[in-house]
């Protein structure tokens, strides 16, 4: 058998290292997981409280339109339920999007330099061509991806804050941005880690502005729902149509809408989540500060740390029960933020190994 060309250069992508599989390999019993950026606070009470009512119902397909739940993110962000597209997590909603917009080798997809791994992933997958445009202090380089806009450029990537780096751009520069990209030309705003930031929603009012934006969010982070892969996407009437039309049937499950409705009517569990990542920032920055260890600012839940043999420290810390994530970044980890323990447990063994 022949698979596609562009599919034999892929290689699976790796998400961080699991808890048990780390156990089984070396029998240990204390494991701080900081490899995925999951929420550390746990599952909130309401939505615990969701997903054990959804429970009866796991006989039945689930709402494929996601109805209740589209209405909720309607309600939350003031816009149209016609305009929301909902994922088995946003990096199935990436993928779709990019399946609405390539299908040929001369379709260009623009993104940045160290970006989510996904978007070089998914743009292989479709045969297109990859245009990277460098990094400018691991951030992107706005000017730069402007620059290498053609008659061929079919979709843009931008991840803001940006992972694995953590850099942000200003609301202005990408504003400024948006005015500049031809308007036939799609733009994801990919963001991920919005909630950390705890500013005001400027994004979603230019919607009615530029009709070629794509913004996607998660459930994953912040709302801390990773295990139940819920993400959504706001945009036009007409993309959220052509998203929709190559979506799977039932690809978001009814425990995952339920509990995704629930976790956006808990304010008190996400105004938790962003002061337990910011303490938790301070925590860690303090501790590679202490250890004369360079960093990324970051604006995310997690911290790229730089390391003279990044890989050798990676396999220290499993051995101290320590997960972290290694990056396409040369001499950089990527350390989510934990709990205070967890943190506290990474910095003891980094005291140990380094």
């Amino acid at each position: 058998m022949n698979a596609c060309e562009s599919i034999l250069g892929l290689s699976p992508y790796q998400g961080g290292k699991p808890i048990d599989e780390l156990a089984r390999e070396l029998g240990l019993k204390k494991i701080s997981k900081l490899a995925s950026n999951e929420n550390p606070l746990g599952v909130s009470a309401k939505v615990e409280k969701a997903i054990n009512d959804s429970l009866s119902s796991l006989n039945r397909y689930p709402d494929g339109n996601c109805f209740e739940l589209k209405e909720a993110i309607a309600k939350k962000h003031n816009v149209s339920s016609s305009m929301i597209s909902l994922g088995n997590g946003s990096n199935e909603l990436l993928e779709l999007i990019a399946r609405v917009f390539v299908s040929k080798q001369v379709d260009e997809v623009i993104f940045s330099q160290y970006a989510f791994v996904v978007y070089p992933l998914v743009t292989q997958a479709l045969g297109a061509t990859a245009i990277v445009s460098p990094a400018n202090n691991f951030g992107h380089d706005l000017n730069a991806m402007l620059s290498l806009i053609t008659n061929q450029t079919k979709l843009i990537f931008v991840a803001n804050p940006n992972n694995p780096t953590g850099t942000l751009l200003s609301d202005k520069e990408v504003y400024n941005f948006l005015k500049q990209v031809p308007s036939h030309i799609p733009v994801v705003l990919d963001q991920a880690y919005f909630e950390y930031l705890n500013i005001d929603d400027q994004a979603i009012s230019w919607l009615s502005e530029f009709e070629n934006l794509i913004i996607s969010r998660t459930f994953s982070k912040a709302y801390g729902l990773a295990g139940l892969r819920v993400g959504y996407s706001i945009c036009s009437n007409t993309i959220a149509d052509y998203i929709n039309r190559v979506r799977e049937p039932f690809n978001v499950n009814h425990t995952a809408q339920m509990a995704a409705i629930a976790a956006l009517g808990d304010d008190e569990y996400l105004a938790d989540s962003v002061k337990m990542n910011s303490d938790g920032y301070n925590q860690l920055v303090s501790g590679f500060k202490a250890f004369g260890l360079n960093y990324i600012p970051s604006f995310a839940n997690f911290i790229a740390v730089e390391f003279d043999d990044a890989m050798g420290i990676y396999n220290s810390l499993l051995k101290e029960g320590v997960i972290v994530r290694p990056v396409e970044m040369k001499d950089y980890l990527r350390i989510s933020i934990g709990t205070p323990n967890e943190n506290n447990h990474l910095l003891e063994a980094l005291k140990k190994v380094l």
